[in-house]
């Protein structure tokens, strides 16, 4: 059983599944985060969706460098937590299964391509407190305690 984080479900709604990858990338004691300005300001982990036909290990890659502008290595899945939202940017109701990576960033190559979302470094201690979601949180708490 995967674990649920966030709201209830919305009785009646229809969910589609939308399976993602997130990565915590940690550098020392520090690690490196998206802030997505739409549709909500939040602070988040950086990844997002698997297209079809993408294997999770290149969503993954391809999600982090197009939110925070980095390349990363060495990605290990730790974990995985579900949630239940409405994506606007889809208008769609998603039952999203989120698998979450802790990796390196190893080189920036610019900066995020993906718009309104911009890199930010933050301390791992800290970055629980400022993260948008709680499954983001947990994860985030879990790799905290390691560094």
């Amino acid at each position: 059983m995967i674990r649920r984080f966030g709201e209830p479900l919305v009785r009646g709604q229809r969910y589609g599944i939308r399976h993602g990858v997130y990565a915590i990338l940690v550098t020392g004691r520090d690690v490196l985060l998206t802030h997505q300005a739409e549709p909500e300001p939040e602070f988040q982990l950086p990844g997002g969706g698997i297209d079809p036909g993408e294997s999770p290990i290149h969503a993954l890659h391809r999600e982090v460098r197009e939110e925070t502008g980095w390349s990363i290595a060495d990605p290990v899945r730790i974990g995985a937590f579900r949630r239940f939202a409405y994506m606007p940017e889809y208008d769609k109701w998603a039952e999203k299964l989120c698998s979450i990576y802790l990796a390196r960033p190893v080189r920036p190559h610019g900066p995020p391509k993906e718009a309104g979302h911009t890199a930010i470094w933050c301390t791992a201690i800290d970055a629980p407190g400022i993260l948008g979601n709680a499954g983001d949180r947990h994860f985030m708490r879990w790799a905290a305690r390691r560094l």
